[in-house]
């Protein structure tokens, strides 16, 4: 697993240096939609009802107002809408870069 080194907001992206020395950006309104938060993706019962998630919304004008890293493997950001509720992994972080 690889851990943030340095984390920057720049613009309208998070910029996140690696301890592997690479570098990855995330427009805040794509972060906010990847939220791995029961609010946004959802989750589901052990009868594999879901619950939450599963609209798509508009985060186009959602800022990141903050983060704080939470132990040794995640970032929780805060969102000008008020969302605070995912843990970003830090795997999870860098898996999403790719994607993005």
């Amino acid at each position: 697993m690889h851990a943030p080194v340095n984390i920057q907001l720049i613009g309208q992206e998070v910029a996140i240096l690696w301890d592997d020395g690479t570098e990855s950006y995330y427009p805040f309104a794509k972060l906010r939609a990847a939220s791995p938060s029961a609010e946004t993706a959802g989750e589901r019962d052990i009868f594999g009802t879901q619950y939450g998630g599963g609209g798509r919304h508009d985060y186009s004008k959602v800022e990141v107002k903050s983060w704080e890293q939470i132990g040794n493997y995640a970032i929780r950001f805060d969102f000008s809408d008020g969302h605070r509720t995912g843990l970003y992994a830090y795997d999870y972080l860098k898996n999403l870069a790719e994607k993005m």
